[in-house]
């Protein structure tokens, strides 16, 4: 991290999330030591300190999976001049087991909330592969292909940037008593909603980007071009992460859907 300005958004992505778990880890480490967890959970969270402490550790550890997996396959060179990466790589693995034995440990010790249980989970990863999304968008855009910006793609880009910040909001709204408060009307309706337009976005990002990218990827650079490859593998990360986030939005809406009916 400290080796120069990183200007790759997969990169950016690894900085950001290696610095999100030192944080994490801190905070949770200082709230606990000085017993602020207890004012927090008293007057800012809606359900338990544990429950956040839980989720936070779960969250961290998939992002330091994804950091790990994208720095491997994107940095690491069997090169010397790579012993940097190759390091950076193995310490970002280190961490992730660490995290995810805490995380583990802290599941089976942690009562019900909203980050640790499944919605919780799928919400999140839902902002994760939203994350991965716009690094491989960016990194296509930005570094690959600075031309050819069809209006299909731009939608696509514009539903990934949409649906992002509104999971992270319906997030806080879960977890945090004050934005909770602030709501005229019921969250799960909200989320219900939400869900449906979510999924709609991504059955025409699904259905755009394959056909619009493609066919400029085929008259790109000959095969074996180390631009072309590298165009090759954006298109690919972002087609199947379209897909994945597509059946996450899915399951998030048939659970919502089972969660209102309930209310009923």
């Amino acid at each position: 991290m400290f080796r120069g300005s990183m200007s790759n958004p997969f990169g950016v992505w690894c900085e950001f999330v290696w610095t999100f778990g030192l944080i994490v880890a801190l905070v949770i480490f200082l709230l606990e030591k000085f017993l602020i967890d207890k004012l927090v959970e008293m007057i800012v969270l809606k359900y338990s300190w544990a429950d956040l402490a839980c989720g936070l550790s779960l969250q961290a550890s998939a992002m330091l999976l994804s950091a790990s997996i994208i720095y491997c396959a994107v940095f690491v060179c069997g090169d010397f001049v790579c012993i940097g990466d190759i390091f950076c790589a193995i310490f970002s693995i280190v961490a992730f087991i660490i995290y995810t034995v805490d995380a583990v440990m802290a599941k089976l010790k942690c009562p019900s909330g909203y980050l640790s249980n499944l919605r919780g989970l799928l919400r999140f990863a839902q902002a994760l592969v939203a994350c991965i999304l716009l690094a491989a968008v960016s990194d296509y855009f930005m570094g690959v292909e600075s031309h050819y910006r069809p209006p299909g793609m731009v939608w696509c880009t514009v539903v990934y940037v949409v649906c992002f910040p509104v999971s992270v909001l319906i997030i806080l709204i879960h977890i945090i008593k004050l934005l909770g408060g602030l709501l005229c009307f019921a969250l799960d309706k909200l989320e219900v909603i939400f869900n449906i337009i979510a999924v709609a976005l991504y059955v025409s990002a699904a259905i755009l980007w394959p056909i619009y990218a493609y066919r400029n990827y085929h008259r790109g650079p000959a095969h074996g071009n180390r631009l072309h490859d590298r165009r090759y593998h954006d298109l690919n990360a972002v087609t199947v992460l379209t897909y994945v986030n597509l059946g996450l939005y899915v399951a998030d809406l048939i659970l919502s859907l089972i969660s209102l009916y309930k209310r009923i």
